[in-house]
C-alpha cells in the first residue's frame, strides 16, 4: 500500500495528461468530473483528511473537475452539518489547484436548497450542481426551485435530471427553458429515461445549453462519447487517471484506443456488481482511502459497514484490475 510520502510523490506521468488539460480553456466546463466517495473511518464519522486526499489525487491524475456531494458521494447518509462542513474542507483542499470544484447544493425543498447555496457562494466553487427537490410534485415546483437557484448564485449551474421526485425528472423542455432565460444555468447532468433520446435533444440545443454530461456510473460513456457529449459526471475517484486517459483518447481522436480502455473499464463496473466492497477495497487499495467503512441507514440514524472481502473476491478484482496498469499513475 502506498505511504502518504509515497501518494504525494508516485504519481507517474500525470503532467502528460495534465499537459493535454491546461492547453485547453482552463475555464471550460468540459471533460472528466469525479464526483468525489465520501470516505469514512471505521467508526463511520467522515475522515475529512481522506476527503481532501481523494480530491488532491483526481486533481494529479487530469481529470478536469471534482463534484461533492451527490449521490455516489452518499449525500443521503450525510448530515447537514457534515454537508456543510464537506464543502469547506474541499474548498480548501481545491485552493491554488488547477481542478475545478463543483458543490452539490440539492436540498428536499427551495429552502434547503438556498440554504446550501449560500454557503457554497462564500465558497466560490468554480460551479454548483443541485439535484430536483424530493419533496416536489409536478413540473412548476421543479421550475420554480430552479430558478430560485438561477437567481441565488452568478456560478455556471448543472442541473441534474435524477434524484427528484419519484418518476418525475425534469423535462428537456424545461431545462432547454431555463437556459435561456439563464446563460449559467446552462448545464445538464443526463440520467434519466430515455436516456438516449434525452442526450440527442439537448445535444440538439447547443446553445442555449453549453454543457450536456452523461452519469450513472459511466455506464454509457463510450456511446454518449460518440454522440457527442461534453463529458461525464460520475463516482469513479477509484480511477480518476483511467477516466482521464479514455476521455484524452477520444479528443485525440484514437477510436482504437478508447475503445479498448473502455471494454477494460467494463471488466471492473462487472467486478463492483457482483463482488459489493469493490469500489470500497480499490480507493483503500491505490492509498486513498484508509478504510473501507461506509454508511447506510440516512442522515439520522446511520449505520456503519466495513467491507471486508474474501480471498477469492480480492483475486478477482486485482486480476481484472491488472489489466489498467497502463492507464493508472499510482498503483500498490
Amino acid at each position: 500500500m502506498l505511504t502518504r510520502r509515497e501518494f504525494g510523490t508516485a504519481v507517474v506521468g500525470a503532467s502528460v495528461v495534465r499537459g493535454v488539460r491546461l492547453r485547453a480553456d482552463p475555464k471550460a466546463l468540459r471533460g472528466v468530473f469525479i464526483i468525489l466517495t465520501t470516505p469514512f473511518t471505521a467508526r463511520g464519522d467522515v475522515d475529512w483528511e481522506d476527503l481532501a486526499r481523494e480530491t488532491t489525487f483526481c486533481d494529479r491524475c487530469g481529470v478536469r473537475g471534482v463534484v461533492w456531494p451527490q449521490g455516489s458521494s452518499g449525500v443521503a447518509n450525510l448530515t447537514k452539518a457534515e454537508r456543510l462542513r464537506g464543502m469547506q474542507v474541499l474548498a480548501d483542499a481545491a485552493h491554488g489547484k488547477s481542478i475545478a470544484l463543483v458543490l452539490g447544493v440539492q436540498g428536499r425543498d427551495t429552502a434547503e436548497m438556498m440554504e446550501y447555496t449560500r454557503a457554497a457562494n462564500a465558497l466560490s466553487p468554480t460551479a454548483v450542481i443541485a439535484m430536483p427537490p424530493s419533496a416536489a410534485g409536478s413540473m412548476e415546483e421543479y421550475d420554480h426551485y430552479f430558478r430560485a437557484l438561477a437567481n441565488a448564485t452568478e456560478r455556471p449551474v448543472f442541473v441534474q435530471t435524477s434524484g427528484g421526485a419519484r418518476d418525475l425528472a425534469p423535462s428537456v423542455d424545461l431545462i432547454v427553458e431555463l437556459a435561456r432565460d439563464f446563460p449559467h444555468v446552462a448545464y445538464v447532468k443526463e440520467e434519466s429515461t430515455p436516456l438516449v433520446e434525452r442526450m440527442q435533444a439537448e445535444i440538439r440545443q447547443r446553445p442555449p445549453l453549453k454543457g450536456v454530461f452523461g452519469a450513472s456510473l459511466g455506464s454509457g460513456w463510450l456511446y454518449e462519447m460518440r454522440l457527442g457529449l461534453d463529458g461525464v459526471i460520475t463516482g469513479m475517484g477509484m480511477y480518476p487517471d483511467l477516466m482521464a486517459s479514455i476521455w484524452a483518447m477520444h479528443e485525440r481522436g484514437d477510436r482504437d484506443g478508447v475503445r479498448e480502455a473502455y471494454a477494460k473499464f467494463l471488466l471492473m463496473r462487472n467486478a463492483a456488481q457482483q463482488i459489493p466492497g469493490t469500489d470500497l477495497y480499490l480507493f483503500k487499495k491505490r492509498g486513498i482511502f484508509k478504510t473501507t467503512a461506509s454508511r447506510t441507514g440516512g442522515a439520522a440514524a446511520w449505520k456503519v459497514v466495513n467491507h471486508e472481502l474474501e480471498p477469492p473476491a480480492i483475486a478477482e478484482i486485482d486480476y481484472r484490475l491488472a489489466a489498467l496498469a497502463p492507464y493508472l499513475k499510482v498503483m500498490s
